[in-house]
């Protein structure tokens, strides 16, 4: 599969997203990466359920995302594509 493409294609951003997951301002990021980013803000902030580390109780600044209850982790990618734009 060629690079930029894909999963691996870069992609707009919507502010919230952007604030959360540290981009620059204009700067396109690939699903994968987003989704990496994103693991790096919940284990950084503790978030993860201290009983099960699948889910995640999403603090204030990424409730704009993922709304305010607790939410599986590898269910994040469904909250994700109202946010991520095709350039």
């Amino acid at each position: 599969m060629p690079k930029g493409s894909g999963l691996t294609k870069p992609l707009n951003l919507s502010d919230d997203l952007s604030n959360l997951v540290g981009a620059k301002k204009g700067e396109k990021l690939s699903r994968p990466e987003v989704v990496k980013r994103l693991w790096a803000y919940i284990k950084e902030n503790k978030l993860q359920d201290p009983e099960n580390k699948q889910f995640f109780k999403p603090d204030k600044k990424m409730e704009p995302i993922f709304g305010k209850d607790k939410i599986r982790a590898f269910g994040m990618a469904k909250f994700l594509k109202t946010h991520l734009t095709n350039p």
